[in-house]
């Protein structure tokens, strides 16, 4: 599982059997996957799905990403090798 950020307590990451289109987990604490969120990155930021994430974690989750969306698809593709 490749984490590409951690910004406050949420963890940007890649599921290491991920598949298109490209996309980034945001998980929340340490442990399990309890607290977690899915955002699509092209053609648009788009959140997909949500398991627990607060209103005000997503917005922060959302800007974070378009932030760094770029470096997030870049990422992938050297990742998944595309």
């Amino acid at each position: 599982m490749p984490i590409l950020f951690i910004f406050f307590g949420l963890r940007f990451m890649f599921f290491s059997n991920d598949h298109e289109p490209i996309h980034v987990h945001v998980v929340k604490g340490k442990g399990g996957i309890k607290e977690n969120a899915k955002f699509s990155i092209l053609p648009e930021i788009k959140l997909i799905e949500n398991n627990g994430l607060k209103s005000n974690e997503l917005k922060l989750a959302e800007a974070i990403i378009e932030e760094n969306a770029e470096i997030i698809a870049e990422k992938w593709n050297e990742y998944f090798n595309k």
